[in-house]
């Protein structure tokens, strides 16, 4: 059986760096959300934010990336229902990526706390105060986060699915043997 094309090295590299951000500052926001407001939350909101704008140009650039390098074709055994699912789930997971800092950054101009990437850059805001928007935006950012972390959930049983139960090469695809970038 000859070997189907795979994902490039910048793509897989990419989705591991992203994946290993992602799930850390999902986890790390959790922890800090419910802190007193002191010095090192507001530190610690920081780095978060920092990572927020961190992943948020990772996304951009692997999207960007995707769109001239399309995936490798799904196996050919998948039925139509599984390949319309996996391209929407990656379509959702893609825009979550964006969503999820993009309405951290808008909470956080709403809520009048600027944005300074990693001490030295000031994002602008792109909101002007109001306390009223922030609190919608704050639960919009939180909801966003968890319909992430359930698709990320989603999709990584569905790649130890298709390794273990189909036994196809869509999961060994995304950690070896990557073609050349």
């Amino acid at each position: 059986m000859t070997p189907r094309p795979g994902y490039t090295r910048t793509a897989i590299a990419l989705h591991w760096l992203l994946a290993a951000l992602i799930l850390a500052n999902l986890a790390f926001g959790l922890s800090i959300v419910d802190l007193p407001v002191s010095p090192r939350k507001l530190r610690y909101f920081s780095w978060h934010k920092w990572l927020g704008v961190t992943i948020f140009a990772l996304s951009a650039a692997r999207l960007a990336w995707r769109l001239w390098h399309p995936a490798p074709p799904l196996p050919a055994g998948m039925r139509g229902w599984e390949r319309r699912l996996a391209h929407a789930s990656h379509a959702l997971l893609y825009a979550l990526f964006l969503a999820a800092p993009l309405t951290g950054w808008l909470f956080s101009s709403a809520a009048g706390f600027q944005t300074v990437y990693l001490g030295l850059l000031p994002i602008p805001d792109l909101l002007h105060k109001n306390k009223e928007l922030a609190d919608v935006l704050r639960l919009a950012h939180r909801y966003i986060n968890y319909s992430l972390a359930a698709l990320i959930a989603v999709h990584a049983v569905a790649a130890l699915k298709h390794h273990f139960v189909d036994r196809d090469d869509v999961l060994s695809r995304m950690i070896r043997r990557p073609r050349p970038s």
